[in-house]
């Protein structure tokens, strides 16, 4: 082995996978025949079986090995986040502890990041002619489903956002907040990385997946829940008119919240003052949650007393806007169910915009460094 080569950082996730977790060590440890320096992180989530104590009697006997441990049971996410943490590498690689994937291909991932041409380097399941056991159809139609997704979004040409494999800088990959715990790291890293405007290769690798009885974990909610990720890691970057028809959904979910929260108050037995009013209360918090959650997802310019002070004066002066226009229009002799739906059109455009400029104002990104070069 060279010593002048350059260390890569393996984080292992690991949550039962005693039967396998050894195995998959030797095959990362014989990268180092093929020159590559290692740091080797084994990231146990609170696992019930064997693995700690695999990993720990593993860590004995290879110095290159460090074990973290969770109390209770995070995700895959979470753990990959404490490894990242720890990373000492120039570049960090993501190896799950089942033996779907080779490691040996990683050495062919680090090509364009010791080239110096890419910050990450994706493997995929999708290209080239590397062998590929043969399983489940649906679940590789979602696979590509999703990423055709994540690629509308991110506008980016990935094969397999789904992928395992992702290679990064080390300083791009520790820079990353990540946030989700579970299978939703992969489509919301692609998102941050694809925000960052990072460098981004992708190159074919094999694929030997195991069946639900071997172990395989991911199920259809982690499905549902990489489109949630999708959609909410990204649409606080779509472009100007497509934010907007996010936002509109937003605001007919409102009203739904609203119409529903009215009728059942006044089912419940409140008078109609209150009924309304409370009703548009809970209709404008579930609108504010969800700009939070989804469209507007900076950090806001102020504190959250202040930003809500700000979101109720937005709120107030739409809806004197809106009565002001209703009447206006009703006393030029336009019919009063019309000037209601011009005023309401009107409104939604002012508290998009509202919302955007003055409640949730968004810091302009900083432009990529690239940047520093690795040393």
């Amino acid at each position: 082995m060279q010593l002048s080569a350059p260390l890569l950082s393996i984080v292992i996730p690991c949550y039962d996978e005693e039967r396998t977790l050894a195995h998959c060590v030797d095959r990362v440890l014989a990268l180092r025949e093929a020159e590559v320096s290692l740091e080797i992180l084994i990231v146990d989530d609170a696992s019930r079986d064997g693995s700690a104590a695999v990993a720990e009697g593993l860590a004995a006997l290879h110095p290159e090995i460090r074990v973290l441990r969770h109390p209770v049971n995070r995700g895959k996410g979470a753990a990959l986040r404490t490894g990242f943490a720890e990373a000492r590498g120039v570049y960090v690689a993501v190896q799950d502890a089942d033996l779907e994937y080779d490691p040996l291909e990683l050495k062919e991932l680090l090509g364009p990041l010791l080239e110096g041409k890419a910050d990450v380097v994706y493997g995929s399941r999708f290209l080239g002619g590397r062998p590929h056991r043969v399983l489940y159809f649906w679940h590789s139609l979602g696979n590509r489903f999703l990423t055709f997704v994540s690629n509308m979004f991110t506008d980016l040409n990935l094969t397999d956002m789904e992928t395992c494999y992702k290679v990064f800088r080390r300083e791009v990959i520790q820079a990353i907040e990540i946030e989700e715990d579970r299978f939703g790291f992969e489509p919301e890293v692609t998102a941050k990385v694809a925000h960052r405007r990072l460098r981004i290769y992708e190159m074919g690798i094999s694929y030997s997946g195991r069946t639900y009885e071997e172990g395989k974990k991911i199920g259809w909610r982690d499905g549902v829940r990489a489109l949630y990720c999708i959609f909410r890691y990204n649409a606080h970057r779509l472009p100007l008119p497509m934010q907007f028809l996010v936002y509109a959904g937003i605001g007919g979910v409102a009203a739904a919240v609203n119409l529903a929260a009215f009728l059942g108050l006044l089912a419940g037995g409140a008078g109609l003052t209150a009924a309304t009013a409370l009703a548009f209360a809970g209709a404008a918090a579930a609108n504010y949650l969800l700009c939070i959650a989804l469209v507007f997802r900076h950090k806001a310019r102020w504190n959250s007393f202040g930003e809500i002070a700000v979101y109720a004066a937005v709120v107030a002066g739409v809806g004197a806007l809106d009565l002001a226009m209703t009447s206006g229009l009703v006393r030029w002799g336009v019919t009063p169910w019309v000037a209601k739906v011009a005023a309401s059109l009107a409104g939604l455009v002012l508290n998009f915009a509202g919302r955007k400029y003055l409640v949730f104002p968004e810091a302009r990104a900083s432009e990529p460094s690239h940047l520093g070069r690795p040393g």
